[in-house]
């Protein structure tokens, strides 16, 4: 089967056919480029859907990532980007496996295709020459035969006619002959060039054609068996990732399979322990006795009448208690006395696990500085000694500073491990927690501990209780008061429960209104509608207050509440600005007050 002899008068058919090969061929070069661009867009998009839902560096989320789930997703992350690298490795060996590859070959292709048929084309007009000579040698060679015909006949007929001379009978004759000899000399020439013609013609058909014709199709099918591989190398650039990716996807269950709920819920505990014993039962006051009362004729609670004093964990007042005591404005205390016992204790250790680290990077250094101030000592040229001994110095303050800092909250750490109640402490506790229950001006441990939202306290002196009680007739006092302003919105980016006293609960994407900014305690004051506020944690919500308000209060409002007022007496202000203002409450010993305004007001 040969395209030289089956189809030795194709030449034009030939040469589209393979102009359409090479285009199938460019074809399937552009569908492998487009195919390798998805994958580079492919794994672009994963390995930035990766990096979206990594974890900030120094951040809350930082610290989620020590639970069991949360490690497991990190772990599907990283496995993720691992395998948007394997799509990128697809992308890199198609294109320059196959791309670039056929690229090369189709170049090669088309002027190999161009020489075939530019000599097919040579010999085409070769034949056409020659077959052109031959048809004007015949042409020639017939008109001369034509010619001695006439010639002869002319001659034949002067000799038959008696009228005419001798001479031009001769003369016909000679022109008769004359006319015969080119008729014989066409004959051979013409004779002569169609033995040449078919010869070649032999040779176009029988050797030139089938040839060209050949190598053309061998050219085609050395193209059909190329794009036949570079389909296979397509399906094995795929399969060749395969393993790593089943490695990646194994990492994944592997990682899902890791986690530990059991865990997850002991991080809970180490995380929120307050290191809190619960409250004992409350022991009942009979009223009906005199001698048994617990409040004193000259107790602040007298000017509210009977039992005001006791609404101190319950009702609307303890909603609005803890805002009055918990918030700890200012920096945080060096010993972390604002948190719970068992979360004080892990901030210390924390604090404690620290400094000991600073304090062994602060030795490594003074080694190595000992080590070469030796060297400098056994080799003087290297360097001079001396010049160590300031920074050996400066070292060295460090490390004692160090260490007493250290010491400094292992003491802290020790007082809070001695004070932690073991589990068999819990009912000697809880029987002395309410040893003075019959005398409200004295309260225990757990009473004097306010918990607020975020897990921080304040312990009051016995004589603070009064304070408590007064902040409830003060509250009291200023129920019908209008709301705070709102100065600014705010967008929940978190769910938030808001289960504990003073919180409220808010759901992802909810937007509410701001009344009160965080103070640096971590939490901001919201609301949701004139009967719904309260405070969530400030990474919670993504806050926008009203630039417009900010700074635009030019007076003051301020109302204290001394032991026996009553009514609470007012301060005359004017203000300038009441939708700007930010309400604060504030008790100082017996005292409680609501303030308004820019400025830090002090009383007397």
């Amino acid at each position: 089967m040969s395209w030289g002899t089956e189809l030795w008068d194709q030449f034009d058919n030939l040469e589209k056919h393979t102009q359409w090969g090479i285009d199938i061929l460019e074809k399937y070069i552009k569908f492998v480029k487009e195919r390798t661009e998805i994958e580079l867009s492919y794994a672009k998009q994963l390995r930035n859907l990766s990096k979206k839902y990594q974890p900030k560096k120094n951040s809350k989320e930082e610290e989620e990532y020590r639970y069991t789930a949360c490690k497991a997703f990190l772990s599907t992350l990283n496995e993720t980007n691992d395998y948007a690298g394997q799509h990128e490795v697809i992308s890199e060996n198609m294109t320059s496996q196959i791309t670039a590859e056929l690229a090369r070959y189709i170049q090669e292709l088309k002027q190999e295709r161009k020489s075939h048929f530019h000599e097919g084309r040579k010999a085409q007009q070769h034949i056409e020459t020659c077959w052109k000579q031959l048809e004007s040698s015949k042409r020639r060679f017939e008109r001369d035969c034509k010619e001695a015909d006439r010639a002869q006949q002319y001659f034949e007929k002067m000799d038959a006619d008696i009228n005419v001379t001798k001479a031009d009978v001769e003369k016909a004759r000679q022109q008769a002959q004359i006319r015969h000899q080119m008729a014989e000399d066409s004959k051979a020439d013409y004779s002569s060039i169609l033995q040449k013609f078919n010869h070649e013609q032999r040779e176009y058909y029988h050797s030139h054609i089938p040839s060209i014709f050949q190598k053309i199709q061998e050219m085609e099918e050395r193209r059909i068996v190329r794009i036949g591989e570079s389909m296979k190398t397509y399906a094995e650039v795929d399969r060749q990732v395969i393993p790593i990716i089943g490695k990646c996807l194994d990492g994944i269950v592997k990682a899902a399979e890791s986690i530990d709920q059991k865990n997850d819920s002991q991080l809970v505990i180490e995380a929120y322990k307050s290191g809190f014993e619960p409250p004992g039962d409350f022991e009942f006051e009979d009223y009906t006795q005199p001698m048994k009362r617990t409040v004193s004729d000259n107790s602040l609670s007298n000017s509210r009448g009977d039992g005001k004093a006791e609404l101190k964990f319950g009702g609307k007042s303890k909603g609005k208690l803890w805002p009055f005591i918990k918030k700890n404005k200012g920096a945080t205390p060096e010993d972390f006395s604002n948190l719970p016992p068992e979360q004080r204790r892990k901030k210390l250790q924390q604090k404690v696990d620290e400094l000991n680290k600073e304090i062994q990077k602060e030795m490594d250094q003074r080694d190595a500085i000992t080590k070469m101030k030796d060297v400098y000592l056994k080799n003087p040229q290297m360097g001079d000694p001396a010049s160590l001994d300031h920074k050996l110095t400066e070292v060295n303050q460090n490390i004692e500073k160090l260490r007493l800092e250290a010491q400094k909250f292992e003491a802290w750490l020790a007082e809070v491990e001695g004070r932690l109640p073991a589990r068999g402490d819990q009912a000697r506790r809880q029987s002395g927690m309410y040893d003075g229950q019959t005398a409200p001006a004295v309260n225990n441990c757990a009473q004097d501990r306010e918990s607020s939202p975020d897990g921080s306290y304040t312990e009051e002196q016995s004589q603070e209780s009064e304070v408590k009680v007064l902040a409830t007739d003060f509250d009291d006092e200023f129920d019908d008061e209008e709301p705070l302003p709102a100065i600014g919105t705010c967008k929940a980016l978190y769910t938030f429960d808001g289960q504990n006293e003073g919180t409220i609960s808010v759901t992802e994407g909810e937007t509410l209104y701001v009344i009160e900014e965080d103070k640096g305690d971590g939490w901001t004051r919201i609301r949701r509608s004139e009967d719904e506020e309260g405070y969530v944690p400030t990474s919670y919500v993504e806050v926008y207050l009203d630039k417009n308000a900010k700074g635009l209060c030019h007076g003051f409002l301020k109302v204290v509440k001394e032991p026996g007022d009553s009514p609470p007496r007012r301060s005359p202000a004017v203000c300038l600005s009441p939708q700007a203002c930010l309400a604060r409450t504030w008790t100082d010993g017996s005292r409680a007050g609501l303030e308004c305004g820019p400025q830090n007001l002090s009383l007397e």
